[in-house]
């Protein structure tokens, strides 16, 4: 990825965190930490990966994207507003009554959103049904999802995980977010799913581990994800929860608490610059 990229992303990703802060801080409710640790992985897709157009955004050979951490919303609802599915001041109606941006993902509501999401486990199941129907229709779409560490723990994950695997579905590539916090605390406290490559391996995924807050690793793990033949690849992106602010990163509190009024101004003055 050339210079000129990388800094795209860069300017990308700071004006999603900028809009991820401002949309909570006016709902005054929803998930910053989880949101914020995916910012650079949702950049990359949307703006170095995917293959969409705001414009038509049910073309049928379009790449989907998954959010299976479906509480992550304001990072994806961020994505779809600077690429120009909908306007940016409409972020600002997150969660609020008759707004199309939901607490997570609606489909039928908001554009750009190929599958709803929040039940934790259920997006990559979707993910999975996706990318075999790619396979049964030959299509070139590739299938993107995005799974949290913690949602790892719900066994529909793993028959997911085995159902790709079993039906070679080349055409998936999933993100592990593994910010390594969960709103009860360490994941590794709640219900340790580690090692989560080594399972993976086992039920036949290609794994890739890579420093999720970086654009070059994250293109090339999605290069190699291209490049594998007859199984799925999951990326494990070692991550920040609330990466960007600094009273919010690695702490588990920030999970689902929205900032006041204070706490969004010290947040974009930390982040600074933004449109």
């Amino acid at each position: 990825m050339n210079q000129t990229k990388l800094e795209e992303l860069a300017s990308r990703a700071l004006s999603m965190r900028r809009m991820i802060i401002e949309m909570l801080a006016a709902s005054k409710s929803g998930h910053p930490g989880g949101s914020l640790s995916a910012v650079e992985i949702v950049a990359t897709l949307y703006f170095a990966a995917m293959q969409v157009d705001p414009a038509n955004p049910h073309q049928p050979d379009r790449d989907r994207f998954v959010l299976s951490k479906g509480h992550a919303a304001p990072v994806l609802y961020s994505a779809l507003a600077e690429k120009g599915f909908f306007p940016r001041e409409e972020l600002l109606t997150l969660r609020k009554t008759g707004s199309h941006l939901q607490g997570h993902p609606d489909m039928k509501k908001t554009p750009g959103v190929d599958m709803s999401t929040g039940s934790l486990g259920q997006g990559i199941s979707a993910a999975v049904g996706m990318a075999l129907a790619g396979k049964l229709d030959k299509k070139d779409y590739r299938v993107y999802a995005l799974l949290g560490d913690g949602e790892c723990e719900e066994g529909m994950v793993w028959e997911a995980a085995m159902a790709a695997s079993h039906y070679k579905l080349d055409n998936l590539t999933t993100f592990l977010d593994y910010n390594g916090l969960q709103i009860d605390g360490p994941v590794q406290e709640v219900m340790n799913p580690t090692p989560l490559d080594q399972k993976f391996q086992a039920f036949g995924w290609e794994v890739i581990q890579i420093d999720g807050h970086n654009f070059q690793e994250i293109w090339d793990a999605l290069e190699k994800a291209r490049g594998t033949k007859g199984k799925p690849t999951m990326i494990i992106a070692r991550t920040v929860k609330g990466k960007g602010v600094s009273f919010m990163e690695n702490q588990a509190g920030w999970h689902g608490n929205a900032p006041n009024a204070e706490q969004a101004a010290q947040a974009l003055a930390e982040l600074g610059g933004g449109k």
